[in-house]
C-alpha cells in the first residue's frame, strides 16, 4: 500500500514531466501570437507530425545503423529540422497571401492547414491509419528515488529541455538585435518596416522557431508515450488544446508565462485525476482556463494593453 506522501510526490513528478511538454508547445504559440495576434491552430498538428517523424526517423536510421549515441542525435535533429522547415512552407504559402486579410479569413486558413496535415499523415504513403509504437532511442534509467518515488532520465530530460529553451527564447527576445526587430514587428508591422526591419523574414524566422520547438515537443513525447495514435486521432486535438489553454492561462504572448500556464495546467490535471476523478480529466484544465478568464483576463504574467484609434 503506497503512503499519502510517496503518492502525492508521484503525481508531481507525472505532472511537471506533462507540463513541460504542454509548456514547450505553448512557447510556439505564444511566439506566433505575440507577433502577429492569431492563433495559428496548425501549430499542434506540427507537433503530432514531430511525434510520428521520431517514430519515422528512428525505423530508417535503425536499419543503417543501432547505436543509441547516434540515433539520440539524428532522430531528434531530423525532427526538428523538418518541422521547421514545415512551418516555414506553412507561413510562406498559407498565411503570407492573407497579411493584409481580414482575422476570420487568417483563422479559417488556420484550421485548413490543420485538417490537411491531419489527413495527409494517415494517408498510406505517410505514416498510415494505425497506430505505431516508437523504438528506444533514450534510456529511460532511474536516478534516483525519494519517499519511494523513482525519477527517470526522460522526465528530468524532458524538464530540463523545457527550462533551457524557455531560456533561449527569452534571452533571444530581450537581448539580441533579432529579438528586438520581433518586439517591434509585435507593436506595429508597418511602423517596424518604414524602420528598415524586414517584416516578411521576422514573421518566417518566428514561424521556423515556433514549428522547431513543436518538434522537439513531439519528439520527447514519442519518447515518454511510444504508443502513438495517427495523426487524425482525438488525443493530438487535445493536447494542442491544452497548450494553447497553458499559454493563454500564463499570459499569451509571454514566454515564461507559456512555461508557467504548461506546468500549472499538468499539476491541475494530475492532481485532479488523483483525487477526484478521471472521469473529469479534461474538464479540469477548461476550468482553470474559465477561472483565469475570469479573474484576470490577460493571463498571470500578461498584461493589459490600451489600443489606440
Amino acid at each position: 500500500m503506497t503512503s499519502p506522501l510517496h503518492t502525492l510526490l508521484q503525481t508531481l513528478t507525472d505532472a511537471i514531466a506533462v507540463g513541460s511538454l504542454y509548456a514547450l508547445i505553448a512557447l510556439g504559440y505564444t511566439l506566433v501570437f505575440g507577433i502577429l495576434q492569431f492563433i495559428n491552430f496548425a501549430h499542434g498538428d506540427v507537433f503530432a507530425l514531430g511525434a510520428w517523424l521520431t517514430y519515422a526517423l528512428a525505423m530508417g536510421i535503425a536499419q543503417k545503423t543501432t547505436n543509441p549515441l547516434v540515433l539520440g542525435l539524428l532522430v531528434p535533429i531530423g525532427s526538428v529540422l523538418i518541422c521547421a522547415t514545415l512551418g516555414f512552407c506553412i507561413e510562406r504559402f498559407a498565411y503570407k497571401p492573407l497579411r493584409s486579410a481580414p482575422r476570420l479569413n487568417v483563422l479559417i486558413t488556420a484550421i485548413g492547414v490543420s485538417l490537411l496535415l491531419e489527413n495527409v499523415g494517415q494517408l498510406p504513403w505517410a505514416f498510415g491509419p494505425y497506430p505505431k509504437e516508437v523504438p528506444t532511442i533514450l534510456p529511460d534509467r532511474v536516478l534516483g528515488s525519494l519517499a519511494g518515488v523513482e525519477f527517470h532520465l526522460l522526465d528530468v530530460t524532458v524538464l530540463g529541455i523545457a527550462v533551457l529553451l524557455m531560456m533561449a527564447m527569452q534571452l533571444l527576445i530581450y537581448r539580441t538585435r533579432l529579438g528586438s526587430a520581433m518586439r517591434a514587428v509585435s507593436f506595429n508591422i508597418r511602423t517596424a518596416a518604414l524602420m528598415g526591419i524586414n517584416v516578411d523574414r521576422i514573421i518566417s524566422i518566428t514561424f521556423v522557431i515556433g514549428s522547431a520547438l513543436a518538434g522537439a515537443a513531439g519528439f520527447l513525447f514519442a519518447m515518454k508515450y511510444p504508443q502513438l495514435q495517427q495523426t487524425g486521432a482525438a488525443v493530438w486535438l487535445l493536447l494542442g488544446m491544452k497548450a494553447f489553454i497553458a499559454a493563454v492561462v500564463g499570459g499569451i504572448g509571454n514566454v515564461r508565462g507559456a512555461m508557467l500556464g504548461g506546468l500549472l495546467i499538468g499539476i491541475v490535471e494530475f492532481f485532479g485525476v488523483q483525487y477526484l476523478s478521471s472521469d473529469y480529466r479534461d474538464v479540469y484544465v477548461f476550468l482553470v482556463l474559465i477561472l483565469v478568464l475570469l479573474v484576470r483576463p490577460t493571463g498571470l504574467l500578461g498584461r493589459a494593453t490600451a489600443e489606440k484609434v
